[in-house]
């Protein structure tokens, strides 16, 4: 994070304002920011897209977190549309501040209806090459290579609890709303 807002550069550039911003400044990094992209996809599947009806959202806030979404509880990801849920940003002073926010907001993410990238990226932020930032381009493929089908996030008992309430209330509504001949949702 430099503090120059690269997207008003974009336009001045557009209009033909040549770029005088500082060297120093725009070499000096003013802290760190972070993004993850949520999508409904199922990391455990090879990150196969994950279409379905977003039954509930719950996402993180506080200073230094922004979640830019575009989709809300009663919101139906398509099969054949962009799967995106969010866009997750962090800053921090630090990059250790920055990733220590990044690893509460991604705890704190709730999707309920679909899979999602979440657990992948709770995973990625807790492995030591990436708190050290000793990664190239070619590091993700071959930490996904060596998990061998190894799941991001095994169900603990309390999320096997909650499926069952879900799944309870769903069949619920279901038999209700039949009952009342009205369509199912």
């Amino acid at each position: 994070v430099t503090g120059i807002d690269l997207v008003q550069w974009q336009l001045r550039i557009a209009q033909g304002a040549r770029l005088d911003v500082p060297p120093e400044q725009a070499l000096t990094p003013r802290g760190h920011a972070i993004e993850c992209r949520i999508y409904a996809e199922d990391p455990d599947a090879g990150f196969l897209p994950s279409p379905g009806l977003v039954r509930a959202l719950s996402v993180p806030g506080g200073p230094g977190v922004r979640d830019d979404r575009g989709v809300a509880p009663g919101f139906e990801i398509p099969v054949f549309y962009d799967s995106m849920i969010a866009k997750l940003a962090v800053w921090g002073a630090t990059r250790s501040e920055a990733i220590g926010r990044l690893t509460r907001a991604l705890d704190e993410y709730r999707v309920i209806g679909v899979k999602t990238t979440v657990p992948f990226f709770q995973w990625l932020v807790r492995q030591p090459a990436f708190a050290d930032a000793a990664f190239d381009t070619t590091y993700l493929d071959r930490m996904l290579a060596t998990r061998n089908g190894e799941p991001f996030r095994a169900p603990t008992p309390a999320d096997q609890d909650e499926a069952a309430i879900a799944t309870a209330l769903a069949a619920w509504f279901r038999a209700h709303r039949a009952a009342a001949g009205e369509n199912d949702v």
